[in-house]
């Protein structure tokens, strides 16, 4: 990415992903949909981006995206850009439902389907995450690591693959008591200031 004036330069990532096909985890989630949203009101020619969403069949993966994706009020200047009958069009053009689930080796998606996007993905970006700070470990265990394996094994079959990006959440807490007993192992500049002047 190119800095100008300290700050990332908007239409040079714009561009970044002309022509791209992107395979997008955690699309109905909250940072999913803003994501999908901007990519295709931004870069218009993007290749494909496919959503990889928990659903029975493709039908049912593409009920979910228009439901919790497309439908939203957030896609409403995409809407007014193409209109009515033009988004929906644009979106059957460079959106790809596709049912699976990143807790499956191979994401749940078959070998023909695997092989293709296998074949077709520039960039991977994975959201999909439990961020239920009180989910039981084996679901979060599942989705928050054994789905980024499963992901990145899928990742190295990728002949054209350029970016993986992994969004994680994390919760801030307070170190400042064990730090301050404990700081021997945190760099000078990362320790917090301990109040004394």
């Amino acid at each position: 990415m190119v800095m100008v004036d300290g700050s990332l330069d908007a239409e040079k990532i714009a561009g970044y992903f002309k022509g791209k096909s992107i395979l997008i985890t955690g699309a109905t989630g909250f940072l999913g949909k803003i994501l999908v949203e901007k990519i295709l009101r931004v870069q218009p020619d993007v290749r494909r981006i496919y959503l990889l969403v928990r659903a029975m069949d493709a039908h049912s993966a593409k009920q979910r995206v228009e439901a919790e994706v497309t439908d939203t009020e957030l896609f409403c200047l995409l809407k007014e850009k193409h209109g009515k009958g033009g988004f929906e069009l644009f979106v059957e053009e460079k959106v790809v439902p596709l049912a699976g689930d990143v807790v499956f080796e191979n994401m749940g998606l078959d070998a023909p389907r695997l092989e293709e996007l296998a074949n077709e993905v520039d960039i991977i970006v994975n959201g999909a995450a439990t961020t239920n700070f009180y989910e039981r470990y084996d679901v979060a265990l599942d989705v928050n690591v054994m789905g980024v394996k499963y992901l990145c094994q899928f990742a190295k079959k990728c002949a054209n693959l350029k970016m993986l990006l992994h969004v994680s959440t994390g919760q801030h807490f307070s170190l400042v008591g064990f730090v301050s007993k404990n700081a021997d192992w945190m760099p000078q500049h990362l320790q917090p200031a301990t109040g004394k002047g």
